[in-house]
């Protein structure tokens, strides 16, 4: 009869050996793929978008803001807008904050 720490040391070594150094790292490899394309690159293609819209904001675009406020563009400077959110009632508003912009022509 066999002491029991000894009977799981045999055992212990009997084991076959496990996958190899390459196919353990192709689990890892293969999230990281599926991470990119479901994650990291939308993200850089709606910050893309975002950037570009911003640039193209012009006077009389219709806008809104993060906070949810509506306006019409009077004046557009390199880091702010100047909007009119009601009669003769204007906001300066950093372009960062600018979520949408409709031009005129749009419906």
């Amino acid at each position: 009869m066999l002491f029991f720490p000894v009977a799981v040391a045999y055992a212990a070594d009997a084991a076959p050996a496990g996958p190899s150094g390459i196919m353990s790292f192709a689990p890892l490899v293969f999230l990281f793929v599926i991470f990119y394309f479901l994650l990291i690159r939308p993200q850089q293609k709606r910050s893309k978008d975002h950037k570009e819209m911003l640039t193209k904001v012009a006077v009389n675009d219709n806008i809104v803001t993060s906070g949810g406020i509506h306006g019409r563009v009077t004046a557009v400077q390199e880091d702010t807008v100047t909007a009119e959110i009601a009669d003769k009632i204007r906001v300066k508003v950093s372009k960062g904050a600018i979520t949408a912009r409709k031009t005129q022509g749009d419906s």
